[in-house]
């Protein structure tokens, strides 16, 4: 499955996010910063105690580092933090608030040799915009993307969507139908996913794990 060569526009729209307003949630696209921070609090949910610790956990899209940050915020150091982007203007901050943590500035879909393997992968916002793109092209832009990273999460991934459940959709975020993704995990990754709804914002979240709880 290839992805749209458009979906470099979702990286061109947050890169405009971050000049326009600098290093904080807007500068990711989240309107409201404890939204953020429920969104940090639900995405690390996905972590089953394994009997190891720290767990190593990729944060895919991870923007400013945000997510890191909560990390710190809630003293969670079960925790291995790396970082990958595809901008590099959000992997240069990264790197410069956070040397000491490791940092791939790459396309997985065109890269994944140069990622070992993790324990768990987190895409907090990577998918709940579309842009222009069509809903077409934003799905097959997801199921490559779920079935590369999922390769490379030894135990699970978290990822979230827009809900299909609201009011009213915007055109430029992508609401995606809760039985079409369920059809896809349960034939193309796995049978044992948790599908979080629970939360307060409309959205919602997927955990998606190799072995049952």
């Amino acid at each position: 499955m290839k992805c749209p060569t458009k979906y470099g526009e979702l990286v061109a729209h947050y890169e405009s996010c971050l000049r326009a307003h600098g290093d904080n949630h807007r500068g990711v696209d989240w309107p409201n910063a404890e939204d953020a921070r429920t969104r940090y609090r639900v995405m690390l949910d996905v972590i089953r105690d394994n009997g190891h610790s720290p767990v190593r956990l990729l944060d895919l899209g991870c923007g400013a580092s945000h997510l890191y940050q909560y990390l710190q915020e809630v003293h969670r150091d079960d925790v291995d933090y790396a970082g990958l982007d595809l901008s590099p203007e959000f992997i240069r901050l990264c790197r410069t608030k956070y040397p000491e943590r490791t940092y791939y500035c790459l396309d997985i879909l065109d890269a994944a040799e140069e990622v070992p393997r993790f324990d768990y992968v987190v895409m907090n916002g990577v998918f709940t915009e579309k842009c222009s793109l069509s809903f077409g092209e934003m799905w097959d832009y997801v199921q490559a993307m779920l079935m590369r990273t999922f390769a490379i999460a030894s135990a699970g991934l978290a990822f979230n969507v827009m809900s299909k459940q609201v009011d009213w959709e915007r055109g430029d975020l992508f609401h995606l139908p809760l039985d079409l993704l369920a059809e896809f995990l349960t034939h193309k990754l796995s049978r044992h996913f948790v599908i979080r709804n629970d939360y307060g914002l409309y959205e919602y979240t997927v955990y998606v794990y190799h072995d049952p709880c």
